[in-house]
């Protein structure tokens, strides 16, 4: 019988990040590995990041900041993070993409 893979919950903290956003995503949804989540934490952005994280499927769960301004990278993180579900967190940020056996080859 085969082990099942454990969760991992890859949070993506974004402000303003359209322009590399859909590369970052589109790498994890790229993974060898399959059992994952998407935290994504929108922190206020002003361009199309929204859209974009919201054009991908139920495994990316968006979530919006409640202020009007950005707030401090460390608070995005914390606040994205009481969002998980896994088992394991992982960090992508949204200027950033992953090889396809990253999660692979990690989580072993």
């Amino acid at each position: 019988m085969k082990k099942s893979q454990p969760l991992v919950s890859i949070v993506i903290n974004c402000y303003n990040g359209e322009e590399f956003l859909k590369c970052a995503i589109d790498s994890i949804y790229s993974q060898t590995y399959t059992n994952w989540e998407i935290i994504f934490w929108d922190n206020c952005s002003t361009d199309r990041s929204a859209e974009i994280a919201l054009s991908y499927d139920k495994r990316l769960r968006y979530f919006k900041s409640t202020t009007d301004v950005p707030i401090p990278i460390y608070e995005a993180k914390s606040l994205a993070v009481q969002k998980v579900s896994g088992e394991f967190i992982a960090f992508l940020d949204c200027d950033d993409w992953w090889e396809s056996s990253k999660l692979e080859k990690q989580v072993p």
